[in-house]
């Protein structure tokens, strides 16, 4: 009976622990993975940071757009509070770098630390000091929940060392990043990249060059003289496919509808530059197209007034004397491909930086290769379209070199260092029409290039109020944040920061 009894104990103790073991993987959900290649994390990442930052709201701000059947916040600078949205998205670059980690992937952990510093570096462009030392520790061993706020000299510190870090991982490394959809495979692609985004953010510091433990522009010479840079018409870039989830991000957006219109500044800058990029950018006035005017004819070709109350714009574009937006924008579902950073911009950097005397290269050679690489990226992309093949002539390498000689686009005109950074800064602004989300603001913030037209008595924002989620969840770190920054509860738009003070 006792030997029974036993037997009977043991297998009713097996049956508790299989049930047990049964029913915790019955209770694992096989569709939230606790662990994953770090390659399915990247092609997510790459995708998503491509298209951050952009849409419509900065060729609002930028006088590239306006608003006719309403007040646009960002039109007219009325704008107030941003949002953390982009820690999300870190979140998963954080996931991929503790993959990479297990695995030993180098070329992995390289990326992270690059995507780490395009949001990190756009996150505090847009508010100022931010979480950044402690971000993204909440499933950490010792977790961190209300992350303390990092000054913004030292988040730009962080930022340079990652990616500097990230060069460095990748210069030995010749494995290939699989899931990679940039660059197919390519660290030293990669590299070319990591080091032009590290020249755009020291450019970002012009203002700040008496900082000696920055040493900004010995960083930007030493990257210019001894690390991989793009070669011409390379560039860090997001191509779109016409299939579901894959198509451009604009395509089918009802924000196209009759509301959008052109902005009279933007279009009588490209006007005064006979800059033929205008017959891509958007589409001839109503009037010009019954009065058969060729496409090219730049008179066909008009905007909004961006400082006049909305209702003007929609009186003028009844009458049929407002642009709207290229209709490839929202009607071609794969149309141009997005760039993050890429040979035209890296080029105008450098230009700047020598103008500034920042390198010892030729300016007018450098800035040059800027324009006449835009040119090429939209001949050998929107020129390709069906909707857009007739205007390839327009964009050509030929079109580029007339350009270049016309008085407002001819560098040997440019006297001064001020007319030469005017020159350059106005170039890389025309690149940023539904490319580089708010880098022609920043630039404008920094450099004053191009002016701005607003409403009377309306200053142009230096940044955007904290997140309400902030104030709920990390009151105190924000608000010693805000007080070290602009003083207590002086948490405004009007409030420079520590980069362009």
């Amino acid at each position: 009976m006792k030997n029974l009894f036993n037997i009977c104990l043991m297998a009713a103790c097996l049956f508790t622990v299989s049930c047990k073991k049964d029913l915790v993987e019955l209770n694992i959900n096989p569709n939230n993975a606790k662990e994953t290649h770090p390659q399915l994390l990247l092609t997510k990442i790459e995708w998503t940071a491509f298209q951050e930052f952009g849409g419509t709201s900065p060729l609002y701000a930028n006088k590239m757009l306006v608003q006719s059947d309403g007040e646009n916040l960002e039109q007219y600078y009325k704008w107030n509070r941003s949002n953390f949205d982009a820690f999300n998205n870190l979140r998963n670059v954080t996931k991929m770098d503790e993959e990479a980690t297990k695995l030993k992937l180098t070329s992995y952990k390289a990326l992270a630390k690059f995507f780490r510093a395009y949001y990190f570096y756009n996150l505090t462009l847009t508010f100022g000091d931010i979480p950044y030392s402690q971000a993204l520790k909440a499933e950490d061993i010792s977790p961190i929940y209300t992350p303390a706020y990092d000054t913004q000299k030292d988040v730009f510190k962080g930022i340079l060392a990652e990616l500097s870090d990230a060069n460095n991982l990748l210069k030995n490394d010749n494995s290939e990043i699989l899931g990679d959809i940039i660059f197919g495979k390519s660290t030293q692609k990669w590299r070319k990249a990591i080091n032009a985004f590290r020249l755009k953010v020291l450019l970002t510091l012009s203002k700040r060059t008496s900082e000696a433990d920055l040493n900004i522009i010995n960083q930007f010479a030493s990257i210019y003289a001894s690390e991989p840079l793009f070669a011409k018409d390379e560039s860090a870039k997001l191509v779109f496919l016409n299939q579901i989830n894959n198509r451009y991000p604009e395509f089918n957006s009802s924000g196209f509808g009759s509301g959008m219109y052109m902005d009279m500044t933007f279009v009588e800058r490209l006007k005064d530059r006979e800059d033929p990029r205008l017959f891509l950018f958007c589409t001839q006035t109503r009037l010009g197209k019954e009065e058969g005017k060729a496409i090219s004819d730049f008179s066909s070709y008009e905007g909004g007034d961006p400082a006049a109350p909305y209702a003007e714009t929609n009186v003028k574009a009844v009458a049929g004397r407002v642009s709207k937006v290229n209709e490839r924008y929202h009607k071609d579902p794969v149309n141009e491909p997005r760039i993050l950073i890429g040979y035209a911009e890296q080029e105008l950097i450098l230009a700047e930086a020598a103008v500034r005397g920042w390198i010892t290269a030729d300016a007018k050679q450098l800035y040059q290769n800027g324009v006449k690489a835009n040119f090429k990226f939209y001949e050998s992309s929107v020129a390709l379209l069906a909707s857009s093949a007739n205007l390839a002539p327009f964009v050509n390498e030929s079109a580029a070199d007339t350009y270049l000689t016309k008085p407002l686009n001819n560098f040997l005109l440019a006297l001064t260092t001020e007319q030469k950074i005017e020159l350059i800064t106005t170039q890389k602004y025309f690149q940023t029409y539904f490319q580089g989300g708010w880098t022609a603001f920043f630039s404008n913030l920094r450099t004053g290039y191009p002016t701005y037209r607003r409403p009377a008595g309306v200053n142009i924002p230096f940044r955007w109020i904290y997140p309400q989620s902030e104030y709920n969840n990390n009151k105190d770190a924000v608000n010693k944040a805000i007080t070290s920054q602009f003083g207590a509860n002086n948490d405004l738009i009007n409030q420079p920061t520590w980069w362009i003070k």
